[in-house]
């Protein structure tokens, strides 16, 4: 009702996008049905095609991923898509279901300074009483998929941290890699041992050379 929406949203998938100084940019979906989450409904989204920091282009590549999965795999569409942000963030969205052949498709966002909601077609945010049902579904929904965006982002952050030089050698599989690792602490320090050392470790002649090969390249680099 406060929405205008014609039938009960049983089903709401809320979107948001997370990032860090416009790299490892994410973005989540969560699924409530029955105004309770449905954790297998959740997905995680990598951004493909936006570079740098564009929330309303983010957004759209993943609404429009998420319409061409439901017309390929007929993942049955939610009753009300939440989008996480305002104005711009709402435009875009109904923009994007638009090119996807489903104008009209209800939509709706909840920017959270003010906590206003935005839905096509009106031009001033509607404000709902913080005591209001309606409003705690929606904050609940915004707040679970910033939680479950910001999750998937800092993964990804902590796994480009954890890299090193010894990365993408030929042979040295994780196992070795992390026990040659946790022995000499770095990989500065494997790549100044020499060949009876790293045979000691239990290092292939082949592996050796190879591990050889790319400290020189660190160095020239």
């Amino acid at each position: 009702s406060a929405l205008g929406l014609v039938k009960l949203p049983m089903v709401i998938e809320a979107y948001d996008i997370s990032h860090f100084q416009g790299s490892q940019t994410a973005a989540s979906q969560v699924t409530f049905v029955n105004g309770l989450p449905k954790k297998s409904k959740y997905r995680r989204y990598s951004i493909r095609t936006v570079e740098g920091v564009d929330d309303f282009a983010s957004l759209s590549e993943v609404v429009s991923r998420r319409v061409r999965r439901f017309k390929e795999e007929g993942d049955a569409l939610p009753d009300l898509f939440l989008i996480d942000g305002g104005k711009g963030q709402l435009a875009a969205a109904v923009d994007t279901l638009r090119n996807c052949g489903l104008a009209d498709y209800p939509v709706a966002s909840l920017a959270k300074r003010l906590e206003e909601i935005f839905i096509p077609g009106n031009s001033e945010p509607l404000v709902l009483s913080k005591r209001s049902p309606a409003l705690r579904l929606l904050q609940r929904l915004r707040d679970e998929a910033h939680r479950f965006a910001l999750g998937y982002h800092r993964h990804k952050r902590s796994r480009q941290l954890l890299t090193t030089p010894l990365d993408g050698i030929v042979g040295l599989g994780e196992k070795r890699k992390d026990k040659l690792l946790t022995a000499y602490g770095s990989a500065e320090a494997v790549f100044a041992l020499s060949k009876d050392q790293l045979t000691a470790a239990g290092i292939p002649p082949a592996v050796i050379k190879a591990i050889h090969q790319k400290s020189m390249e660190v160095k020239h680099d």
